[in-house]
């Protein structure tokens, strides 16, 4: 059976490191005193030194935030529809620079198959598949698929399809985009728990191509595992003043507890020994030392998810990608590896691979 490559990864963030801006503002919204002095402890502990945002912020005489674009005006917060307009206006230059560092050659552009889009913080029709054939001049008749607001883990589903593809069509080229601007949705709050969600996110995209060529990782098997009376624990809707998530605090405990059950099923009987190289969307600290500690790892297996996590936050569906990119490059032909991602349900969705 013919399997399914990850060839290359290029990976893009907008230009502005608003993580500092944020912090400095957030404080504001919050209550002086205990929750305070919380929110500020829990900065320290976040483990995240950067995150990237399209926001420019912007300080002036007399004003503690404001930033370029007036999107974020305190008191006054933009409408969900404004922030489509923003969307559709970043998106696609975000994608542009991915695609870029993709390094497409003329060959290649001609023999993409397939797209594949994956984000759930903004759409728009015509929408980023038709940017990115736009972009790459690809042949109109390429086929797209849009995978939407599946969250955290919806790049091992698009790499799944993407892989589905190449078994049935061994001569096919699946671009992959997963593109977020989580930025997009901050507001403005008091509440401590949702204050502190808006911490971990930030923008990000990343750009792959899968083919049958034997090049990069091996995608070996994939395997979606639902937590049991989680599905409340995340959530992600739709509001009038943007998109409205709900992180909750027992997330990390359901996945440590998850994790010490499920070890050999997650790596198809191997066992976490038997993992050479482990690619963990960073969801937050907390998650990945959940995960760590669950698998019984060793500090150094989670050294890539840590490393993401601190130079751009939680990227949502991007994320898993920049990790598996950092992998690729130092994956050795024959090492085991396996990736994982969370979302709603609570799921998670797991990938074995090898090094070509």
């Amino acid at each position: 059976m013919t399997t399914g490559f990850i060839n290359r990864i290029a990976t893009a963030v907008p230009p502005h490191d608003v993580h500092r801006a944020f912090v400095d503002f957030a404080q504001t919204m919050l209550p002086e005193g205990t929750v305070r002095n919380l929110f500020k402890r829990m900065v320290r502990l976040s483990a995240i030194d950067h995150r990237y945002s399209f926001v420019e912020p912007v300080k002036s005489e007399g004003e503690l935030w404001r930033d370029a674009e007036e999107i974020y005006v305190p008191g006054s917060f933009p409408t969900t529809g404004r922030r489509m307009q923003v969307f559709e206006k970043f998106a696609p230059r975000l994608a542009e620079c991915a695609l870029k560092r993709l390094c497409v050659t003329d060959e290649e552009r001609r023999s993409i198959s397939h797209v594949i889009i994956t984000s759930c913080t903004g759409l728009y029709a015509p929408g980023l598949d038709f940017d990115v054939i736009r972009l790459l001049d690809l042949n109109p008749s390429v086929e797209r698929t849009m995978i939407g607001f599946m969250g955290c883990y919806a790049a091992v589903n698009a790499l799944k399809s993407a892989n589905y593809i190449v078994r049935a069509q061994p001569d096919a080229r699946v671009l992959v985009l997963n593109l977020e601007l989580c930025s997009l949705h901050f507001q403005e709050t008091p509440e401590l728990e949702q204050v502190l969600s808006f911490l971990l996110f930030a923008d990000g995209c990343a750009a792959s191509l899968v083919s049958a060529e034997p090049q990069g990782l091996a995608m070996d098997s994939f395997l979606a595992v639902r937590l049991p009376e989680t599905s409340d624990l995340i959530t992600w809707r739709i509001g009038n003043g943007g998109f409205d998530m709900h992180l909750s605090g027992q997330v990390p405990g359901e996945i440590k507890r998850a994790m010490k059950g499920l070890g050999q099923e997650v790596t198809r009987g191997r066992g976490a020994q038997g993992i050479d190289l482990w690619a963990v969307h960073p969801g937050g600290r907390t998650i990945l030392d959940s995960v760590e500690q669950g698998l019984e790892l060793p500090p150094e297996a989670l050294r890539f998810s840590r490393d993401i996590l601190s130079r751009f936050g939680n990227m949502s569906s991007a994320t898993v990608m920049f990790v598996l990119q950092q992998v690729m490059a130092e994956a050795k032909a024959g090492q085991q590896g396996c990736a994982m991602s969370f979302g709603p349900g609570v799921t998670a969705e797991t990938m074995l691979f090898h090094g070509a």
